[in-house]
């Protein structure tokens, strides 16, 4: 897809904040720091529309960014290492929940792990539950470009073992220092929102 226009939108905590025009929706979900906002600014050819931090934790709402005035990214909050209060964690959790399984727009979760780690108790927890609801969900191994190519298959492995995924399940290697898996992941978020 080519990228002509692409704007932040809104800082959603409630189902009434959430854009009403029904347009396709692309969720990222990941870790805290898995690199959801690097890759947001490489899709869309923008050094920093999604703010990008060193601090885990930073996105606290549903970041919404309309691409094209045809789709939108939703940055989810990181889950993992965050420091914020374990009643905060659980209110995260409810409101991206209640988003994941109410959202009639949603077509498809990016679900973003760090190539250079096994998947997480928290990845593979998610993917799970993801899969339990039948939520159409793509694995995006991110920062492939830190990790050495004669590895990527090894670490690969490593990701598809953990959260067992097989041969036909959805996975792209992706840097978004490089652009490597971008025009792979346009395709299959293309095929995603018209279906």
């Amino acid at each position: 897809m080519k990228v002509t226009d692409a704007q932040f939108v809104i800082s959603a905590v409630r189902p009434d904040q959430y854009p009403q025009d029904a347009l396709p929706e692309i969720a990222l979900a990941g870790r805290s720091n898995v690199g959801k906002s690097s890759l947001i600014n490489r899709m869309i050819n923008r050094k920093n529309l999604a703010r990008t931090s060193s601090t885990p934790g930073k996105t606290q709402h549903l970041n919404y960014y309309l691409i094209n005035d045809q789709l939108y990214f939703v940055d989810l909050p990181g889950y993992g290492f965050a420091k914020v209060s374990k009643s905060q964690r659980e209110a995260w959790g409810r409101m991206i929940e209640n988003y994941l399984l109410n959202r009639e727009t949603l077509k498809l979760v990016l679900l973003m792990i760090d190539l250079r780690h096994p998947p997480s108790k928290d990845d593979e927890l998610m993917y799970d539950w993801l899969k339990h609801y039948e939520i159409p969900v793509c694995v995006v191994a991110t920062k492939a470009d830190k990790v050495p190519k004669s590895k990527w298959a090894k670490h690969s492995k490593i990701i598809r073992e953990a959260l067992a995924l097989n041969s036909s399940d959805p996975f792209i290697l992706f840097s978004s220092e490089i652009g490597m898996g971008k025009d792979e992941l346009w395709s299959m978020i293309s095929a995603a929102i018209q279906s």
